[in-house]
């Protein structure tokens, strides 16, 4: 096993870990006992879910978040340096999409050492893939600002992107918000103007549908404190 920053991906719910990563995450997971995570407990569940034997006791976490600093960044690298292979893990999918694993990805560039990322699943693509919307191009926006006339303004915004370029707008929202930015998309953005709504990607109750504004007015579902994600395109 070659000696690298090996970016983890993690399933997106309590889904299989055959069905979603292959056996090769698996022999690199074997091999690493120091890990850079955004929170140790779910981290640790996931290796064991990889491994009921694996040996979480004999490993090192580093925790990263959007708080940790550039200079606590760079010491996570130090068993890396030091010759020993590391592992990046987010809470869900791939590591250092929409997620602060991009921090520490960005240093060891910056010091020339090798980043391998591996295949798994990213709600991010699963949805365009859905969708049925332009997968040439499109632009996630993350989180939609929360005051009510902001949002309403960044919704008319995306919209507006989406005539003018044909480009698909993709962003997320705090799970039991999830119906009020439904209803917010319903009452900002045209009835021509179509919403796709992915829910629990690759789990067994896994939902995507797509209609136009208009269509969905009246019958939104009930997706309360389930990870959703929205997409909108003409």
């Amino acid at each position: 096993m070659e000696t690298a920053l090996y970016l983890l991906p993690v399933t997106l719910g309590d889904t299989p870990i055959k069905n979603v990563l292959p056996e090769h995450n698996t022999e690199i997971i074997a091999g690493i006992r120091h890990f850079i995570v955004e929170d140790v407990r779910s981290a640790r569940r996931f290796l064991r879910k990889v491994d009921p034997q694996f040996d979480i006791d004999g490993s090192q976490f580093f925790e990263l978040n959007k708080h940790t600093s550039p200079e606590v960044v760079a010491g996570f690298l130090k068993p890396l340096i030091d010759g020993k292979s590391m592992g990046v893990i987010s809470e869900a999918g791939c590591p250092a999409v929409a997620d602060p694993g991009a921090d520490v990805v960005a240093v060891a560039q910056r010091k020339g050492l090798k980043v391998v990322p591996l295949v798994g699943p990213s709600s991010i693509i699963l949805s365009v893939m859905a969708s049925g919307f332009n997968g040439q191009s499109f632009a996630f926006n993350g989180y939609l600002p929360i005051k009510p006339d902001e949002r309403a303004k960044k919704l008319r915004q995306l919209e507006q992107r989406i005539y003018n370029e044909e480009q698909t707008q993709l962003f997320i929202e705090t799970p039991y918000r999830n119906g009020k930015m439904m209803e917010d998309i319903i009452a900002h953005c045209r009835p021509q103007t179509k919403l796709c709504i992915a829910a629990n990607l690759t789990c067994s109750d896994e939902y995507v549908c797509t209609k136009t504004v208009k269509e969905w007015k009246g019958k939104l579902p009930d997706l309360s404190k389930i990870p959703c994600i929205f997409l909108l395109y003409k």
